[in-house]
């Protein structure tokens, strides 16, 4: 028994697809699809009423010789459902939406009823701009600044398009046109305090080097002689400079003391430049024995 769902198609060996011969249909053949009624109408022959949204299997074909902008206007083809009288209508891609061809006409259509209300808006405009001289007066008021702020959304597009030109340019437009930019008072005067905060922190505080505390290691050990660490002092008001010791505590002070006596400087041996010469010396013992006789006796 074969497979209910074949994924797999035999093929024997022979097969040559090229000697399948080829179907030729018309150039503009229509094509059966489903589709929804994309708006109410209703029947010009019968009177019968079709909501929006019933469902129809509908022949579809490109209309010849009309298109907007490019765009294919497409043509539908359903029958009645009382008495079955053909009706057709096809796509609008102006107004985004269908339109009513033959055999039905729209209940409502929505782009006619917007022209109608911004018809009724203007003519309410005008009769109350007859009557009222102030409203006029408001209403020009209204539309000049409307068009100020359009003007200067323009003019800001159109910098900023130049800017970006520019940038790829490395070109800065700031530099070119030498526009400086504009200190405000306020940033000047916080500006300024801040400079004084660091001034004042500049004087008051100071880092020294303070001595680790801690054995002393002897350089072969790997560490280093005189190993120090900065600390942060307060100095007092006047600027008169305070002792270090002063500032630590008494255990600390006996840790330095402690360390600065035991730490001695290291004796330099005396070099022997004689043997880099060339020159041997000799002692004699002949000298030193006639003046150890001498003091015997």
């Amino acid at each position: 028994m074969s497979e209910r769902k074949v994924l797999n198609k035999y093929f024997p060996p022979d097969f040559d697809p090229a000697l399948i011969p080829r179907r030729k249909g018309p150039k503009n053949s229509q094509q059966v699809v489903r589709l929804m009624a994309p708006f109410s109408m209703r029947c010009n022959t019968c009177g019968e009423y079709i909501y929006k949204g019933k469902k129809f299997n509908a022949r579809k074909e490109t209309v010849e010789g009309e298109d907007y902008y490019g765009i294919k206007i497409f043509r539908f083809y359903i029958k009645c459902t009382l008495c079955s009288a053909e009706i057709t209508f096809k796509t609008d891609p102006k107004n985004t939406d269908y339109a009513a061809e033959h055999g039905a006409s729209r209940n409502f259509e929505p782009w006619r009823e917007e022209k109608a209300v911004e018809e009724e808006d203007r003519l309410a405009k005008l009769d109350e701009e007859e009557n009222n001289p102030m409203k006029v007066l408001e209403n020009r008021t209204t539309d000049s600044k409307r068009e100020m702020d359009i003007l200067d959304a323009l003019q800001d597009i159109r910098a900023r398009n130049a800017r970006n030109e520019r940038v790829g340019q490395g070109e800065d437009l700031v530099a070119r046109l030498g526009v400086e930019k504009v200190e405000s008072p306020e940033d000047e005067r916080r500006r300024l305090e801040e400079e004084e905060d660091e001034r004042l922190v500049r004087e008051v505080f100071s880092k020294v080097a303070v001595p680790a505390a801690g054995p002393s290691r002897s350089p072969g050990e790997g560490g280093e002689e005189g190993e120090a660490k900065v600390v942060t002092v307060k100095r007092k008001a006047d600027d008169a400079e305070p002792d270090l010791k002063s500032l630590l505590p008494e255990t600390t002070r006996a840790v330095v003391d402690a360390m600065t006596a035991s730490i001695q400087p290291a004796k330099k041996k005396k070099a022997d430049n004689s043997k880099s010469l060339g020159i041997k010396l000799v002692k004699k013992k002949a000298k030193s024995t006639c003046i150890s006789t001498l003091i015997s006796g």
